[in-house]
């Protein structure tokens, strides 16, 4: 599936909630992992304010990717966040949803 750049360039991001590990099954502990570098995944919740408006997005990043001492409030800057459509069927349900993910997240200097 394809995945679109989202441009943050006039935006203002802040820490929302801190990171925590992703999760493959959480009745077995199994972490996600990134699929190219083997890098485990951790899940950041990002407030981005942006021309009067402001979202709360739960963006997906390999922890080779994020600082020690990200917190809530701290404005921080991201690299490559992309966005995706997913769907899937569980137990005769459709889901479906957006993902977000980043290849970095940094303190805003």
């Amino acid at each position: 599936m394809p995945s679109f750049k989202i441009d943050l360039s006039t935006a203002v991001v802040f820490v929302a909630t801190a990171p925590e590990p992703k999760m493959v099954n959480k009745k077995t502990g199994e972490r996600a992992v990134d699929r190219e570098t083997g890098a485990d995944m951790s899940t950041v919740g990002l407030l981005v304010s942006d021309e009067g408006e402001g979202n709360l997005y739960q963006v997906t990043v390999p922890e080779t990717g994020l600082p020690d001492g990200l917190m809530p409030g701290m404005p921080v800057r991201v690299t490559g966040l992309r966005a995706r459509d997913w769907e899937n069927e569980f137990n005769g349900q459709k889901r479906h949803g957006i993902s977000f993910r980043a290849i970095a997240i940094t303190p805003a200097a």
